[in-house]
């Protein structure tokens, strides 16, 4: 009994909902704000130096506000040869890579794009990222494409 518990737990997708992380969109929007003071405060000519930081804060406000307003995600991890999915769609080359406690995902679409997620610990817990590391443990070598040594 013991034994087909884990195996169907095994067989389970891990699912990551990927929504935009508070603590990065604080951390925007403080650049947005310090960047200007930033360029003022350097040796630049003042000539130079108020275009270029009404410039850069108007950037940080933008790219702040366009992080914010990212709509959330649902990736579909299954172990094994299954191929994931992101939002219902499937997704190949998927890859996986930590920083401490930050997770980051890249993949391609059907169409070849390139995607990137980033999980903060605000939006990812530690149980979760044990999950995903065991999901992407167990998923079978055999589904990435061979190399010229293998």
């Amino acid at each position: 009994m013991s034994k087909s518990r884990r195996s169907s737990i095994a067989s389970v997708p891990c699912r990551l909902e990927w929504r935009p992380s508070r603590w990065l969109g604080a951390m925007s929007w403080a650049l947005a704000l310090l960047a200007p003071f930033s360029l003022l405060a350097s040796g630049l000519p003042r000539v130079a130096a108020w275009p270029l930081a009404l410039a850069a804060g108007a950037w940080g406000v933008v790219s702040a506000r366009r992080q914010r307003a990212m709509p959330p995600r649902l990736l579909l991890v299954p172990p094994g040869r299954a191929a994931a999915t992101c939002d219902g769609a499937p997704i190949v080359d998927l890859r996986f890579g930590w920083r401490g406690p930050l997770a980051f995902a890249c993949w391609r679409d059907g169409t070849g794009r390139s995607h990137r997620a980033s999980w903060w610990p605000d939006t990812l817990d530690a149980g979760m990222r044990r999950e995903l590391k065991v999901v992407m443990l167990r998923r079978d070598p055999a589904a990435e494409p061979a190399s010229m040594a293998g």
